[in-house]
């Protein structure tokens, strides 16, 4: 074992080394690289947790990836999907795809005695994933479609429900008009209510039958208005959307999930520069208060420099002596801090403790990723780069003298 790092350990698990200012310089120094891995951590695994746990509930709504008709643009009233190009098969043959499910939208405002309310009614066929979907629903079911008549029964949203004071197995009218057209009312059941927390969707959509959008749209009984494409993993969005574009056909265009609601895309956004924030801010905390414990190490044991000097040791040995035995008082810091704030991330993950206005955050609860690469990666970071810290305010040592430091009291 080399010099620097066998005598460093010998004087940090040293009886000797407890005198009252070594026990306090040490408390701080734990204390801060604890502090500063605790809120590390619950910043990346709530950060990245919420990032992911918004991309979700978009794409498991409405697809990772959406296939509409150029004609459509940015309306809620689909045009029929264009078969020129479009290729179904090859897209779910593809090896990150889940599922495709088809629909058509249509506006409506749906209306009874107590309330009114302006809905997107979305059509689904019989390739509507109702497991997915489960996730999000508080009471009933959603339609089971067939696309051989009508089915008259939707799932609407618990703000919806709300609003027009409906529950499970009430009945609802809804008004779809068209242009130079009579309005066309329909008469629904009510078998489901959902709630996703994003409030954009919430408000606005209602799940029934694509039939109904088709006779209103006035659309073949075979024709669609888009595909819902469902990946195995939301992280391969950008990965793979480049090559389902090139199986839509050049009259149809693809949509990521989040790019239907920039806002909430933008709001993800923001989540990135907060946590490199949030992280160098508390690398800096953590590099300041290893550095003085260094120094208040290196004056505490001049005599002992002094001494190691004397026998012959370099300024570069005693340096390293010190830098390895700052790093030694980080470690019981690192192993706190990752214990308490591992804890605190499972409290969370299991039993949702901190709650959140879904009308601000999009999410009820604080949601946490635990990621090994993204643990392992802050305990490293900090020790890395605060041995790397150390380096510049070791030289002090240098600038001791072997006769002053052996008479230094």
């Amino acid at each position: 074992m080399k010099f620097p790092l066998y005598f460093s350990r010998k004087i940090a698990f040293s009886k000797d080394n407890k005198n009252n200012l070594s026990r306090v310089i040490i408390f701080i120094g734990r204390l801060s690289v604890a502090l500063g891995i605790i809120v590390s951590l619950i910043t990346v695994s709530t950060g990245f947790g919420s990032k992911k746990a918004i991309k979700e509930r978009l794409a498991d709504f409405s697809g990772h990836i959406t296939v509409r008709s150029t004609r459509s643009n940015s309306s809620y009233n689909t045009s029929v999907l264009d078969n020129q190009g479009l290729n179904i098969q090859k897209i779910k043959e593809l090896p990150d795809v889940e599922s495709v499910q088809k629909y058509a939208t249509v506006t409506g405002i749906m209306r009874n005695e107590h309330n009114f309310s302006g809905i997107i009614f979305k059509g689904i066929g019989k390739d509507f994933d109702s497991l997915r979907f489960k996730k999000f629903l508080v009471a009933g079911t959603t339609p089971k479609v067939t696309e051989k008549g009508f089915n008259n029964d939707v799932t609407i949203s618990q703000k919806i429900a709300n609003d027009l004071h409906l529950k499970v197995n009430d009945s609802i009218v809804t008004v779809f008009s068209k242009a130079d057209q009579k309005p066309i009312y329909r008469k629904f059941r009510i078998i489901g209510i959902y709630k996703t927390d994003i409030k954009m969707i919430d408000e606005q959509f209602v799940i029934g039958g694509i039939n109904h959008v088709r006779k209103i749209q006035e659309m073949k009984p075979d024709e669609i208005g888009g595909i819902d494409i469902f990946l195995k993993n939301v992280n391969d969005i950008d990965k793979d959307f480049p090559e389902i574009e090139k199986l839509i056909g050049y009259k149809n265009y693809a949509e990521k999930a989040t790019e239907k609601f920039p806002q909430i895309n933008d709001w993800i956004s923001i989540f990135d520069t907060n946590i490199a924030l949030i992280i160098i801010i508390m690398l800096v905390v953590v590099v300041i208060n290893i550095i003085m414990v260094l120094l208040i190490l290196i004056i505490e044991r001049t005599n002992s420099i002094g001494l190691l000097k004397t026998l012959g040791a370099s300024n570069s040995q005693i340096r390293a002596t010190f830098i390895n035995y700052t790093l030694i008082i980080m470690i019981p810091g690192l192993l706190y801090g990752n214990a308490i704030g591992l804890g605190l991330i499972l409290l969370q993950k299991f039993f949702g403790i901190i709650k959140l206005n879904p009308e601000n955050y999009y999410v009820s609860t604080v949601p946490v990723d635990l990621n090994p690469i993204a643990i392992i990666s802050i305990s490293v970071g900090i020790l890395i780069i605060s041995g790397l810290a150390l380096i510049i305010p070791s030289y002090l040592i240098s600038k001791i003298s072997p006769v002053k430091a052996i008479k230094y009291n």
